[in-house]
C-alpha cells in the first residue's frame, strides 16, 4: 500500500486562500444571476477564466495541452466546471446561498467515499470519519437552523447541489492522474474544454445574444467570478491536489462558510452571531482533527505533565 497523502502548512494556506476565493464566488454569482441566466453565466466564467490562465502559462512558460490531449481534459473539464457550476447556478435560483453551501458541502464526504474506493493512498482513516462529520456539522450550525428548515422544500434544486458534490467528489480523484504536471497546464487544460463543452450548450438553451446588456455591477462580478474564483483558485487547487489527494484538497469545501462570514464581517460590517462562531470553531475542531497534529500537541502536553516534565 501506498504511503497515506498529508496535508503541509503550505496546503493548509493554499486551502484557507482557497476557501476565501470559493466563499466570495457564491456572493459573485448571486449578484451576477440578476442579469445573466446560469447557463450563459458558466460559459462568461469559464470563457473569461480561460484567457487569463493561458496568459499565466504562457508567462510562466508552462505548457498548454494541445488537441490531442484535450479528450484527457474532457472529463476534468465536464466534472470540475460544466456539470456541477450548472447545477449549483441554476440551484441558486431556486434556494438560498447559505443552504447550497451546506448540501456543498457533502463534497469531501462524497470524495473520501470514492477515494477510498479507487486509491492505495487516500483511505478511510477513523480520525478522517470523525473530523469530516464533525466539520459537516459545523457547518450546519453556522449557516443555522432558518436554512436547516429550508431543507426538502424544494427538492430538485437540492438535488442538484448534492449531484454537484458527487461530481467535484468523482473528479477530484480522477484528476490525480495529472499530479505530475504544472498547474497551469492542468487549469488550461481544464477550462479550454470546459470551453467547448459550454459554448454550444449556452448557445441552445438561453441564446446569449437575445439578452439585455448585463449593468457594470453584473459585469464586475462576473470577471470578479472568473478571474478570483476560477482562475487563481484553480491554479491553487490543483496544487494541493497534487500534493495532499483529493480528499484532502475537498477540505476546503468545509472552509468556505467560515470564510464567508468572515468576509461579511470584515468587508460588509455583518455582526457575528452566536451559531456562526461555535459554527465556526465546530470546524476548526473537526479539521484539526484531520490534520493530527494538534490532537497529538495536546496529547503529548497531557502525557508530560502527567509525567512531570514539560512538552516538546
Amino acid at each position: 500500500m501506498s504511503k497515506p497523502l498529508t496535508v503541509t502548512a503550505g496546503d493548509w494556506l493554499c486551502l484557507v486562500i482557497l476557501s476565501l476565493l470559493w466563499g466570495s464566488a457564491f456572493f459573485f454569482t448571486k449578484v451576477a444571476e440578476t442579469d445573466i441566466p446560469p447557463i450563459t453565466l458558466v460559459l462568461a466564467r469559464v470563457g473569461l477564466a480561460a484567457p487569463i490562465i493561458l496568459a499565466l502559462a504562457l508567462i510562466a512558460r508552462r505548457p498548454i495541452p494541445g488537441p490531442r490531449r484535450w479528450p484527457a481534459f474532457l472529463l476534468l473539464g465536464l466534472g470540475n466546471n460544466a456539470i456541477p457550476f450548472s447545477l449549483i447556478f441554476w440551484s441558486q435560483t431556486h434556494i438560498a446561498s447559505g443552504l447550497a453551501s451546506i448540501l456543498n458541502g457533502t463534497t469531501p464526504l462524497f470524495t473520501l467515499l470514492i477515494a477510498h474506493a479507487l486509491t492505495d493512498d487516500d483511505k478511510f482513516t477513523r480520525a478522517r470519519i470523525i473530523g469530516l462529520i464533525t466539520g459537516f456539522a459545523g457547518v450546519a450550525i453556522m449557516i443555522g437552523p432558518d436554512l436547516l428548515g429550508e431543507l426538502g422544500t424544494n427538492i430538485i434544486a437540492e438535488l442538484a447541489c448534492l449531484l454537484a458534490a458527487l461530481s467535484y467528489g468523482l473528479t477530484g480523484v480522477y484528476g490525480r492522474r495529472f499530479r505530475g504536471e504544472h498547474p497551469l497546464t492542468v487549469a488550461s487544460g481544464q477550462l479550454i474544454t470546459s470551453v467547448l463543452i459550454m459554448t454550444p450548450v449556452a448557445l441552445l438553451i438561453d441564446r446569449p445574444w437575445t439578452l439585455a446588456f448585463p449593468s457594470q455591477t453584473t459585469l464586475a462580478a462576473t470577471v470578479a467570478l472568473a478571474a478570483l474564483s476560477t482562475a487563481l483558485a484553480y491554479i491553487l487547487f490543483f496544487r494541493v491536489l497534487a500534493r495532499a489527494g483529493a480528499t484532502n484538497v475537498m477540505l476546503v469545501t468545509l472552509m468556505i462558510p467560515v470564510s464567508a462570514v468572515l468576509l461579511g464581517t470584515l468587508v460588509l460590517g455583518e455582526t457575528l452571531s452566536v451559531s456562526q462562531i461555535v459554527g465556526g470553531v465546530t470546524i476548526g475542531t473537526g479539521l484539526a482533527i484531520i490534520d493530527g497534529r494538534p490532537v497529538r500537541f495536546i496529547g503529548a502536553a497531557i502525557l508530560s505533565r502527567r509525567a512531570g516534565g514539560t512538552p516538546v
